[in-house]
C-alpha cells in the first residue's frame, strides 16, 4: 500500500477536518439519550414542565449543532474523495503509459481497464465512507459503551457478553470475505475481457455468424461473475443478521433486567430508556462496522491490484549519461542504425531473433522480407526501444538506444504499424499526431504523398470529417494511407513502414512508393513487406528466416545467392501467373 502515501500527505489536512466535524456530530448524537433520561426521570416524574422545555431546547440546540457538523463533513468528504479518486486514476493511467511493452504484457488489457475504473472506484468509495460513517460508527459504539457504563454499571454486564461475540463475528467475516471479494474482481476482469474482445471484433463475429457462440461465451463469464458475487454477498447476508440478532438479544436482556431492577426500586425508568437508546446506537454502529469491514475487504483487494501496477519495475531504464547527451543535443538525429549481435525473445517464449548484425546508413532504403513469424516486426520494434534486446546492442547514430532518453529517441522516428490505428476525432487531428503544430499546407502535402488527399476531400467535411472509434468509417486501405500521412508529416530521421500497404491496391502502392522515393532522400527508410514487389527496388533487401538473416543485397543478387528469397519469389510469381490465366 506504499503507493497511497503521497495521497495521505496531499489530502491529510482536509481528511482530518472532516473527521473533526464527524466527531462533533457523533458527540451530539451521544448526548441525546442522556438528556432524554433527565427529562423523563426529573421533568416528567416531578411534573416540572419548565424543566422539560429547557432540556428539550438543549436537545434541539445540540441537534442543530450536529446537523451543521454533518453538513460540513459531507461537503469536505465529497470534495476529498472525488479529488483523491481523480488523481489516483490519473496517476495510474500515467504509470501504465510509462511502462515498457515488456511490463505491460504482464497484465491482461481488460484487467488494466478494470483497475482504472472499478478498482479505483472501490478505494474512492471507501475513502468517502471513512469520512462519513466508517469513522463515526466506532466513535458512536465506543461512546455509547462509555455512556451506558456510566449510566448504569450493573446493566453494562450485558455488553460484556454481546460485544466480544460481535467482534468475533467481524473477524471471521474479514478472514473469509477477502479472498471472496478478490475473486469477484478477477471475475469482473474476465467479463471485461470478453466484452472488449467481442466489441473489437464485432464485424468478424457477424461475418462468420458466430453471434450465438459469443453470446454463450459471454454468458459463461457473466454467470461466473454472478456466482462469485453471490458467494461474497451470501457471506454478508449471514453475518449482518447474526450481528443484529446478537445485539437485539442484548436489548431484550436489558429490558428484562431493567424491569426487575425498576420493580425492586433500584433503577429509574429513564435510565432504561436511555440504556436501550445506547444499545440501539451500538447495534447500528456494529452493523455499520460490519459494513465497514466489508467495504474494507473490497477496497483492500482493489488496492492490492492497483499496487501491482505501481510496483511493477520497468526493466527499461536510461542511464544519467544518456539523458545528458540527449538533452544537450548530442543526439544528432542523422538516422544511422546498427544492430550488433542482437538476440531477443518475448517472455515465456522461444528466441525470436538470433545474432542479428546489420547496418543501415542515412539516406538508405532497406527492405525486409521473410515468412510470417520470421521476426520482421520484432526487429524494427527494437529501434524505438519498444523492447530491449536480450543480448547485443541496437545503436542509433552511434549511441546505444539504452543510453538515449526515450522522448528524444522517438522524436527522430516515425512508424506506420502493421495494423492501422486511428483515434476518435477528425482526420486532421489524427494527422497532427505526427506534428502538433503542422500547417495546413504540411498536412495536405503529407496526405498527397500518401495518396490520401483525394478520398479525404471526397468526405463530407474534408480534413475536418469526424472519424468513429478506430476510424470505423474508413476502409482498411484508407486507414493505412492516413497512417502513412501521419508518419510523413513528422519529417523524421528514421521512417519505418511495417507492411503498411497490405490493404492498398498495387497502382496506389506504386504512387506511394514514388512519392516516398523523393521524400526519403537523406533519411533512413525501413520497409517491411509480404509482397516482394514492395521491396524489389529497395537499396538493400534483408531476408529473415526463423529469426536469422539468411540473405542481404539487391534483388538481382538475392535471386542468385539466396534460396529463401528465390522460394518467396517463385511462390508469389506463381500465384500471379495462375491468377492471370
Amino acid at each position: 500500500m506504499s503507493f497511497l502515501k503521497p495521497y495521505f500527505r496531499q489530502f491529510g489536512k482536509p481528511f482530518a477536518a472532516a473527521i473533526l466535524f464527524l466527531m462533533l456530530e457523533a458527540l451530539c448524537d451521544l448526548m441525546q439519550p442522556t438528556l432524554m433520561s433527565r427529562i423523563i426521570d426529573v421533568g416528567v416524574a416531578n411534573r416540572n414542565l419548565d424543566y422539560v422545555f429547557r432540556f428539550g431546547g438543549y436537545m434541539l440546540l445540540i441537534t442543530a449543532i450536529g446537523a451543521a457538523g454533518a453538513t460540513m463533513r459531507n461537503i469536505i468528504s465529497s470534495h476529498v474523495s472525488l479529488n483523491f479518486g481523480t488523481r489516483l486514476r490519473s496517476d495510474l493511467f500515467r504509470r501504465i503509459q510509462t511502462l515498457s511493452f515488456d511490463s505491460i504484457d504482464k497484465f491482461d488489457r481488460a484487467s488494466l481497464v478494470t483497475r482504472l475504473t472499478n478498482d479505483v472506484t472501490q478505494i474512492q468509495n471507501f475513502t468517502n465512507g471513512l469520512m462519513r460513517i466508517f469513522v463515526k460508527a466506532p466513535l458512536i459504539c465506543i461512546g455509547s459503551l462509555i455512556m451506558a457504563i456510566r449510566l448504569n454499571p450493573p446493566l453494562s454486564l450485558v455488553l460484556a457478553v454481546v460485544i466480544p461475540f460481535v467482534a468475533l463475528l467481524i473477524v471471521i467475516n474479514m478472514r473469509i470475505g477477502f479472498p471472496l471479494f478478490a475473486g469477484v474482481q478477477r471475475a469482473l476482469d474476465r467479463v471485461n475481457g470478453v466484452s472488449r474482445e467481442y466489441l473489437s471484433g464485432v464485424r468478424v463475429v457477424k461475418a462468420f455468424n458466430r453471434v450465438d457462440y459469443e453470446t454463450d461465451k459471454f454468458g459463461m463469464v457473466n454467470d461466473s461473475y454472478q456466482e462469485a458475487s453471490t458467494r461474497a454477498m451470501r457471506l454478508m447476508s449471514i453475518f449482518s443478521p447474526s450481528i443484529m440478532l446478537t445485539v437485539n438479544l442484548g436489548i431484550t436482556a436489558v429490558i428484562w433486567i431493567g424491569g426487575v431492577r425498576v420493580d425492586g426500586g433500584h433503577m429509574q425508568v429513564g435510565h432504561i430508556i436511555a440504556f436501550i437508546n445506547y444499545m440501539t446506537q451500538i447495534l447500528f454502529s456494529l452493523l455499520m462496522i460490519s459494513s465497514v469491514f466489508t467495504m474494507f475487504v473490497r477496497a483492500k483487494a482493489s488496492a492490492e491490484r492497483i499496487g501491482e501496477v505501481f510496483a511493477e519495475k520497468d526493466s527499461m531504464t536510461v542511464s544519467d549519461g544518456g539523458q545528458q547527451k540527449a538533452v544537450s543535443g548530442q543526439f544528432g538525429g542523422k538516422g544511422s542504425i546498427a544492430f550488433k549481435g542482437v538476440s531477443f525473445s518475448y517472455a515465456d517464449s522461444d528466441t525470436v531473433l538470433r545474432d542479428i548484425t546489420l547496418d543501415c546508413q542515412p539516406g538508405e532504403t532497406i527492405g525486409i522480407i521473410g515468412s510470417t513469424g520470421s521476426g520482421k516486426s520484432t526487429l524494427v520494434n527494437l529501434i524505438p526501444r519498444f523492447y530491449d534486446a536480450a543480448s547485443g546492442t541496437v545503436e542509433v547514430d552511434g549511441q546505444d538506444v539504452r543510453n538515449i532518453e526515450l522522448k528524444s529517441l522517438r522524436e527522430q522516428i516515425a512508424i506506420v504499424p502493421q495494423k492501422a490505428v486511428l483515434f476518435s476525432g477528425t482526420i486532421r487531428e489524427n494527422l497532427l499526431w505526427g506534428k502538433e503544430n503542422a500547417s495546413h499546407e504540411e498536412v495536405e502535402l503529407a496526405a498527397r504523398m500518401a495518396q490520401a488527399h483525394d478520398f479525404i476531400m471526397d468526405c463530407p467535411e474534408g480534413y475536418d470529417t469526424l472519424l468513429g472509434q478506430g476510424g470505423v468509417n474508413l476502409s482498411g486501405g484508407q486507414k493505412q494511407r492516413v497512417s502513412i500521412a501521419r508518419a510523413l508529416i513528422r519529417q523524421p530521421s528514421i521512417l519505418i513502414l511495417d507492411d503498411c500497404t497490405s490493404a492498398v491496391d498495387t497502382s496506389t502502392e506504386s504512387r506511394i512508393k514514388e512519392a516516398l522515393r523523393e521524400y526519403a532522400q537523406g533519411l533512413t527508410c525501413i520497409l517491411i513487406a509480404q509482397r516482394m514487389s514492395s521491396v524489389m527496388d529497395a537499396d538493400r533487401i534483408i531476408v529473415l528466416d526463423n529469426g536469422q538473416i539468411v540473405g542481404s543485397g539487391r534483388h538481382e543478387e538475392l535471386m542468385i545467392s539466396c534460396s529463401a528469397y528465390q522460394e518467396i519469389y517463385r511462390s508469389q510469381t506463381g500465384k500471379e501467373a495462375r491468377a492471370n490465366v
